[in-house]
């Protein structure tokens, strides 16, 4: 199976004063298989969020490469090669407000993302396209009328989803974009999002914190400590015979029926 994204020896420092900086990525080298999902996982400060918003152009690497279907991505203000990577890789995040207008309603964000990708579409065509979006990920006309102030958390991340899909992409980066949803609707996103995958044929980068959701979406794993890749393999592999201390101690920690934390646990994830 052919990789659609390939990351080689990345590199990102963020200098936060003249004598402190940060190693946000360091020689980091990954890849995602094409139809597959890619997780990465660790703590907040591991650099999980840098190599997402590098892969999309968000960041810009000090050093390294990216590509994505083949093509390297490299730094651009230009707007035709910007909609044509946004065909290719689109992003979801944690938190779905930022891109939704509080005084509009949510299928205007559709209509804006069809109106750049899809030009050939008059008006009542988008506004057709935007109800199938809507039903693709579980929503109804009166959601998609419906202002953000209306809709649930949930709601608003399938929006967010949909949205995503109106670019028609093959790539969906998804940056935490479950965990701040509560148990049960994080689960009926995690099975939207695995529907929607086989529908389409997407290849998924999966950005988390969380090993309890990994084992259920995900098809390869990579961990991330300071910036570093310290372990890699298929999920069954890194979750049933973890190698690094670290990844065992991601593992203990993950929420689980009638999990309580061990002594020290955290202090030990955070270097204490």
């Amino acid at each position: 199976m052919s990789a659609i994204i390939e990351v080689e020896q990345l590199n990102r420092t963020f200098h936060l004063s003249r004598k402190a900086s940060v190693h946000a990525l360091n020689d980091v080298s990954c890849e995602l298989r094409q139809g597959t999902c890619l997780a990465v996982v660790g703590e907040s400060g591991s650099g999980k969020s840098t190599l997402a918003r590098v892969i999309v152009g968000l960041e810009t690497a000090d050093s390294g490469t990216v590509r994505i279907a083949g093509t390297e991505v490299k730094p651009t203000t230009a707007r035709r090669q910007l909609r044509e990577r946004a065909k290719l890789v689109q992003m979801v995040f944690q938190d779905p407000q930022g891109s939704l207008n509080r005084s509009l309603p949510v299928s205007a964000t559709i209509d804006e993302m069809l109106q750049a990708h899809r030009p050939d579409l008059d008006r009542a065509a988008r506004r057709a396209r935007v109800l199938e979006l809507f039903a693709e990920v579980g929503l109804t006309e009166r959601h998609a009328d419906a202002k953000p102030a209306a809709l649930s958390g949930g709601q608003k991340q399938r929006v967010a989803i949909a949205r995503a899909l109106a670019a028609e992409p093959q790539i969906l980066v998804l940056d935490e974009a479950v965990s701040a949803l509560d148990v049960s609707v994080q689960a009926q996103v995690l099975d939207l999002l695995k529907r929607l995958r086989a529908e389409h044929g997407l290849s998924y980068l999966f950005i988390t914190h969380d090993l309890s959701v990994v084992r259920d979406i995900a098809d390869d794993v990579v961990v991330m400590r300071t910036g570093q890749i310290i372990e890699r393999g298929t999920v069954d592999a890194v979750l049933d015979d973890p190698q690094q201390a670290y990844t065992k101690l991601l593992i203990a920690s993950a929420p689980r029926p009638g999990w309580k934390p061990e002594r020290g646990l955290r202090a030990a994830l955070m270097g204490a």
